[in-house]
C-alpha cells in the first residue's frame, strides 16, 4: 500500500482481504486474536483498519517467517 494523500486512512475488511489476497474471515481471525488491530464504528459496529495497522502486520509477519526460517522451522517444502 501507498502512502498517497487520495489514499483513505481506513479500510473495510474487504479492502484487507484484498490487499492480503486471503479471505475475509482470516482478516476477522487476525483482528479476534489481536494480531491485526482494529476497531468498530457505527451503530452496526462496521470494522475498519488502519492503513499503517495493515503495514505493521505485514512487517511482523516477515519478521516472524525469518525467524522461524531462522530456527529450521520452515523449509523448502512448507
Amino acid at each position: 500500500m501507498t502512502d498517497q494523500p487520495n489514499q483513505p486512512r481506513f479500510l473495510t475488511l474487504a479492502q484487507v482481504a484484498e490487499e492480503l489476497n486471503v479471505k475475509q474471515s482470516l482478516v476477522q481471525g487476525l483482528i479476534r486474536t489481536g494480531e491485526l488491530r482494529a476497531f468498530q464504528v457505527g451503530g452496526r459496529g462496521m470494522w475498519r483498519i488502519g492503513r499503517q495497522d495493515v503495514e505493521d502486520y505485514i512487517d511482523y509477519a516477515y519478521q516472524r517467517t525469518a525467524e522461524r526460517i531462522a530456527a529450521g522451522e520452515l523449509t523448502d517444502d512448507a
